[in-house]
């Protein structure tokens, strides 16, 4: 597959000129609430690391470009309350449209049935976005240091802090891991998928932890389906985790969670 990560960042930018005509950044900086209530992420994951306890990240979509379609009858509220009953301690909500099958407003929806803190999955190329996330109360935006500049990263950062929003810089490869440790911001995800071209690979995390300082918290991404992939991470100092498809693939939810944190 041809670098899907530019053909859907390609994609988004037609998508978001459409979306700038019907609500202007500015008219969508008045819908910015006083009275959204911020989940604290930042600090609940640092501390998870510190007592060396898992935190596991559910990540909630309907489909992926590498898996097609996961869910046919999509409730993305029902998914969320189960997976914060089964001891998930953050939510990632894909909102993209035309890969993902998502839609933004269930950030909000699910933000009002649910008590844990709600990060927005999306192709972030538009301080627009972040902006927008905001009005649709999600606690945490994702920063891919593939599709962003150093000065966009330090920008959309800066905006996130106004906005009391706190963030994940993801990262796939050495190059990248250099260019967001220049940021100094404690959260780093490696995603151990391609997003070039889809492929996974579990120890991409194992090997790229190695070269980052203990002063970060490091999120390990993609393809962890068992308990013992868990365990092979807790051994290198590796407790937080975003999976997703493993757990939506499964048949029952709680019970998949549940075995990948007792085992873990």
């Amino acid at each position: 597959m041809n670098n899907i990560l530019k053909k859907i960042c390609e994609d988004k930018k037609l998508e978001l000129e459409i979306l700038k005509k019907k609500c202007s950044l500015n008219s969508l900086k008045k819908l910015i609430s006083d009275q959204i209530n911020k989940r604290d992420f930042k600090n609940v994951i640092i501390k998870s690391v510190e007592e060396r306890k898992n935190f596991i990240i559910g990540e909630i979509k309907k489909a992926s470009p590498s898996a097609g379609e996961i869910i046919q009858n999509y409730e993305p509220i029902e998914i969320a309350k189960i997976y914060e009953r089964a001891g998930v301690k953050a939510l990632s909500v894909l909102t993209e449209k035309n890969y993902f099958k998502g839609e933004i407003d269930h950030l909000s929806f699910i933000k009002q049935n649910t008590n844990i803190p709600i990060l927005r999955k999306d192709f972030i190329i538009d301080e627009y976005q972040i902006y927008e996330s905001k009005v649709y109360q999600a606690d945490v935006i994702l920063l891919i240091v593939s599709i962003l500049s150093d000065e966009e990263l330090k920008k959309f950062l800066k905006i996130a802090n106004e906005l009391n929003l706190d963030c994940i810089i993801e990262t796939h490869d050495e190059n990248e891991i250099k260019r967001a440790l220049k940021l100094d911001y404690p959260i780093l995800g490696i995603n151990n998928r391609n997003l070039k071209n889809l492929k996974t690979d579990l120890n991409n995390s194992v090997s790229l932890f190695t070269s980052i300082s203990k002063d970060y918290t490091v999120i390990a991404e993609s393809g962890i389906k068992t308990a013992k992939d868990i365990n092979m991470y807790n051994d290198l100092g590796i407790f937080n985790f975003l999976i997703g498809e493993s757990i939506l693939r499964s048949k029952d939810y709680a019970t998949f969670i549940k075995k990948l944190l007792n085992n873990g």
